[in-house]
């Protein structure tokens, strides 16, 4: 999936910013995210060197592009359940009984890759994916 697909962009934007990075940026963008959610959600890896992929890019260890991979998925199963905009921006902070009354958001944020792959395969079976 490219960043073109996802209809998202980072301010970054220069050419050597990873596609899944800046379309990880993009998203981030979007739903709010503050720079330690960011981070979190990315497995926590130094602050600098998070800063560093934003401002000049570099080959992302294999496991925070899985990681980004899970949040492109939810982000295009978003998109796919809410075509407007804002909704699916939304949904991800408003309580869920699935999740036990907490948000998508809180439970992406356990800081594990299961976290955010049960976010995803729960978006993926409510859209028959």
């Amino acid at each position: 999936m490219t960043t073109a697909e996802l209809d998202v962009r980072s301010d970054a934007g220069t050419a050597s910013i990873p596609a899944e990075l800046e379309a990880f940026l993009g998203i981030a963008e979007q739903w709010g995210l503050s720079t330690d959610e960011q981070l979190k959600l990315l497995g926590s890896p130094g602050r600098s060197t998070y800063f560093k992929w934003k401002k000049t890019g570099g080959e992302l260890p294999e496991d925070i592009a899985e990681r980004i991979s899970h949040v492109l998925g939810v982000y295009k199963s978003l998109r796919i359940l809410f075509p407007e905009l804002d909704r699916a921006n939304d949904w991800i902070r408003h309580s869920n009984e699935y999740f036990d009354s907490q948000t998508a958001l809180d439970i992406m944020l356990g800081g594990k890759v299961v976290h955010i792959l049960s976010v995803r395969q729960y978006l993926d079976a409510q859209r028959g994916g």
